[in-house]
């Protein structure tokens, strides 16, 4: 009976476990509330994350703080290229050494912040969703960024140069037209063996 109850056991669990296995894996929804009072939901998803709001952007998600030298030195180029990619670009900040709401807006103003500003009190339990799937260990500024299909294609603590980030934009920018130029050639290729 012991043996019995033992095999039954062993198989219940692997079954279990290949069942887990066929399953999506459900990642949670998150909303995010920026400086203006602006709402955005978050889904994780297998690669990446879907933010409404932003499809079909790239998006710079980049954590820092109001007392960390790169960051402050960071957020000129931020300015400049939200200016600059503004069609194509959506950058979200979430200031994680600890101003609330009011404090952030007036520092976002002082800034001249035109992206989206986010305090962590308003980011519920997004930083660590963040920190446990990028393995991230608080270590500031650190980014973040999402293809235009809200992919994450890269990651790095510490500041980047503005000439680099301009890099990222046009290397995603470029991963994108080539998704799309490549299914415009398979349907073009479908019509044509179909008109034959």
């Amino acid at each position: 009976m012991k043996k019995l109850l033992t095999i039954s056991l062993l198989l219940l669990g692997f079954l279990t476990s290949l069942n887990a296995e066929n399953l999506p894996l459900k990642q949670p929804t998150m909303t995010l509330t920026d400086i203006q009072g602006k709402t955005y939901q978050i889904t994780g998803t297998e690669n990446g994350l879907d933010i409404k709001g932003t499809q079909d952007k790239i998006v710079f998600l980049e954590f820092f703080g109001h007392k960390c030298p790169p960051c402050l030195a960071s957020i000129p180029h931020l300015i400049t290229l939200q200016e600059k990619y503004k069609d194509t670009l959506s950058i979200i900040a979430i200031e994680v050494q600890g101003l609330n709401n009011d404090q952030l807006k007036a520092f976002a103003q002082q800034k001249g912040m035109n992206y989206t500003v986010i305090s962590n009190e308003k980011a519920g339990n997004f930083v660590n969703y963040i920190a446990q799937r990028a393995q991230w260990r608080g270590a500031i500024p650190f980014m973040v960024a999402l293809d235009q299909k809200g992919n994450v294609q890269f990651m790095q603590a510490g500041m980047l140069p503005e000439a680099a980030l301009e890099e990222l934009i046009r290397q995603l920018s470029t991963i994108d037209s080539k998704k799309i130029n490549h299914t415009k050639e398979i349907n073009s290729t479908k019509e044509t063996n179909n008109t034959k």
